[in-house]
């Protein structure tokens, strides 16, 4: 089959089961004359799977720059390049935007050939509602800056999508149950498609007394879905709900604890419930 001249396919392959492959993308990448990988060694295994020997060149965070001036120079001498990621859909927290920015400005035709995407495939199965959500990708890995980010989801209402490793996953659940309270709801996706896939709904504090429970548990790659925070219409109704809250917390736990708490629960600031709770043990006094 011949290609558009110095077209580029964004290929979406296979997270775990190779058999997730389309008969589109294979047909693809034995037809097209080079494919970008972002790593050669892992995407050899999957081409010596499907019996193709097409060269193949490695596109990666570290040279993507120069990779996209060379490989765009390709495209516009009318040769067709594939670009894939080493599992699930290209520039989806994996490299290739620079190159589908630059091929697009360039006026060349740009291709997606879908199929299999981790985080449309965890909120499929999460419980969680999928009519509306965030896709964060991979949070920091600075502890500091991972909290402020989830602090940042306390009034989110959408569905929250993440990608975390197997490194952090334990401290990024210690974080979303500081951050946003041990009752916010949760699902954690883990190696998705592949022969230990599980997934598993609960309280962020439910979850990561799970995880903490078998260290095997830890391993893979994760798809962390955090429920959002429940619609905010009426404000004085949320103001009493919250004072009541607040009342009840001071009485087990210290006016930091409970504004902690508070706003994991209400997705209000915790800033402001602080200076609330402090204004309610006051009158108590």
């Amino acid at each position: 089959m011949s290609h558009p001249s110095g077209c580029l396919y964004v290929v979406a392959t296979p997270i775990g089961n190779l058999e997730d492959l389309s008969a589109r993308a294979r047909r693809i990448l034995g037809e097209v004359d080079l494919i970008a990988a972002e790593d050669t060694r892992h995407s050899a295994r999957l081409l010596q799977h499907l019996g193709l020997h097409t060269r193949m060149v490695s596109l990666h965070q570290h040279n993507e720059s120069a990779q996209t001036v060379e490989l765009l120079e390709r495209l516009q001498r009318g040769q067709s390049i594939a670009l894939i990621s080493d599992a699930g859909t290209p520039l989806l927290s994996d490299p290739g935007f620079e190159l589908v920015r630059a091929a697009r400005a360039a006026g060349l035709p740009v291709y997606a050939v879908p199929g299999p995407s981790a985080l449309v495939a965890a909120l499929s199965v999460a419980g969680l509602p999928a009519d509306r959500f965030v896709f964060e990708g991979f949070l920091p890995h600075k502890p500091a800056a991972r909290r402020r980010v989830l602090e940042g989801f306390a009034r989110e209402t959408r569905t929250v999508v993440c990608y975390e490793s197997s490194h952090r996953i334990a401290e990024a659940l210690d974080d979303v149950v500081a951050a946003l309270g041990g009752e916010r709801r949760l699902a954690l996706a883990r190696e998705l498609t592949k022969i230990h896939e599980q997934v598993v709904a609960g309280t962020a504090a439910e979850l990561r007394d799970w995880l903490a429970a078998d260290a095997d548990r830890s391993l893979g790659e994760f798809v962390l879905l955090i429920a959002g925070a429940p619609e905010q219409r009426h404000a004085d109704q949320i103001t009493v709900t919250v004072d009541d809250l607040l009342k009840a917390l001071l009485g087990a736990m210290s006016v930091s604890e409970a504004a902690r708490v508070a706003a994991g629960l209400s997705g209000l600031k915790k800033n402001a419930l602080y200076e609330r709770a402090l204004q309610l043990q006051a009158q108590k006094s």
